[in-house]
């Protein structure tokens, strides 16, 4: 058994979905558990969609029709044959998503964002699993969400283990009998009432990690853009260095930092039951990737994470007292109850400060239950730059023309909050 991981971008187009048929015709040698993302950049036109159903912020219908437009457009160079059933299905589920947009919002914002952006993942799968079929790679389409079980925590669903492998166990291992390659949905899980969960952003990696870990698979590819994981955004950074080989420990850190090669919960289930993770390229699919398996030996090539879209709070007590142990549960549990993840903190003797990802659907609430125990001020458009293995030159000519916030270091890490001179 293995699990393979295609992201948004191999399937961003009706090229890139032949061409995981060809990777799966030579690599699917022994039973598959393949899971997709949604296609494309997709992802953040559902929440476009999603905000302006729910914040009126925009027209839903323009924007739904761009949505179905796309996906038709795949279709019909995938399918010439209009008569092809998977056109029903795909007409299907955006009469589905037209419901549900015809009534007023009747919860809160993450709950319609979980319902409204996971059909990216099942409109995406239909096709593919459709595709595939059409073109002599046999599978079987599963809707992930009735194996992988969540609580209510939406667009932060904390995983049911023990139910979700009973689920696997039950559900998907009987499909191999018939099949060889089994099609599911990544970032995706359903509730005990049937209401959609997703797994935080970019969670396609942790369903594929999970999969994994319930099936006892013997290894996991995540196929991407670029050759393996790089010791930099290629984004941001010019002659970028493949990394042949990471420990867990090392994968778990340079995540925990930022890096988007992989969710960062992605390392913990497979280090569980020592199952090794590949990262490989779609464009380039026989080169070796990347490796993420046990080992001691750790990393010594320098590596920088860079975080854009990030807000510095510097929260306060409002009568001028130590931040003690009192003030700091009380700013634990808020982050917690917003489901906002610190990427930096750094206290003072009457001042916390934390750099974070700047959500507004989470920020602006946070934020407001600060105000009521703490006075909370923020810096908007800072960027987050990470630094592993550093050293002092690296340092002066990242942060040249930057004005530095913070700045953290430790033996191997350096982190430093920071903004353009002429934004200041």
């Amino acid at each position: 058994m293995q699990v393979f991981k295609f992201g948004g971008a191999s399937v961003k187009d009706a090229e890139a979905v032949k061409n995981i048929s060809s990777i799966l015709k030579k690599y699917a040698s022994e039973p598959t558990i393949v899971v997709i993302s949604a296609m494309g950049k997709m992802t953040n036109k559902l929440e476009e969609l999603t905000n302006a159903y729910f914040h009126k912020a925009g027209d839903t219908q323009k924007i739904l029709n761009e949505i179905k437009t796309f996906h038709f457009s795949i279709l019909e160079k995938l399918f010439p044959n209009k008569n092809a059933s998977v056109y029903n299905d795909i007409e299907n589920v955006f009469v589905e998503l037209a419901w549900a947009l015809e009534d007023e919002p009747s919860s809160t914002y993450n709950y319609h964002y979980d319902q409204l952006v996971s059909q990216g993942e099942i409109l995406s799968t239909k096709i593919v699993s459709a595709y595939l079929n059409e073109s002599g790679v046999n599978n079987k389409w599963l809707d992930v969400r009735g194996i992988i079980q969540t609580d209510n925590s939406y667009r932060e669903g904390n995983v049911d283990y023990e139910l979700s492998e009973t689920l696997v166990n039950s559900q998907l291992l009987p499909l191999f009998k018939n099949q060889d390659i089994v099609l599911t949905q990544g970032f995706i899980g359903g509730t005990s009432e049937n209401f959609t969960t997703t797994l935080g952003r970019e969670g396609s990696d942790y369903t594929a990690a999970l999969l994994a870990y319930f099936t006892n698979a013997k290894q996991v590819i995540i196929w991407k853009d670029v050759p393996g994981v790089l010791n930099a955004d290629p984004k941001y950074f010019k002659n970028t260095k493949k990394i042949d080989e990471l420990t867990y420990h090392d994968a778990i850190e340079l995540t925990y930092f930022g890096a988007s090669v992989i969710h960062p919960k992605t390392i913990k289930p497979l280090q569980n039951k020592n199952i090794p993770l590949y990262v490989r390229s779609f464009i380039q699919p026989d080169e070796a990737g990347t490796v993420i398996k046990d080992g001691d030996k750790r990393i010594a090539v320098t590596s920088y994470i860079f975080k854009t879209n990030q807000i510095l709070l510097s929260i306060q007590p409002k009568d001028f007292s130590f931040i003690a142990e009192d003030n700091l549960s009380v700013i634990f549990n808020l982050f917690s109850k917003h489901h906002v993840r610190i990427n930096m903190m750094q206290n003072s003797a009457i001042s916390f400060s934390v750099c974070v990802d700047d959500d507004k659907q989470k920020i602006e609430p946070l934020i407001q239950d600060l105000q009521q125990h703490f006075k909370v001020l923020y810096n908007n458009d800072v960027q987050l730059m990470t630094i592993r293995n550093y050293d002092q030159d690296t340092i002066a000519k990242l942060s040249e023309n930057k004005l530095v916030l913070i700045e953290q270091r430790s033996r191997h890490t350096v982190q430093m909050v920071m903004k353009d001179i002429e934004e200041v």
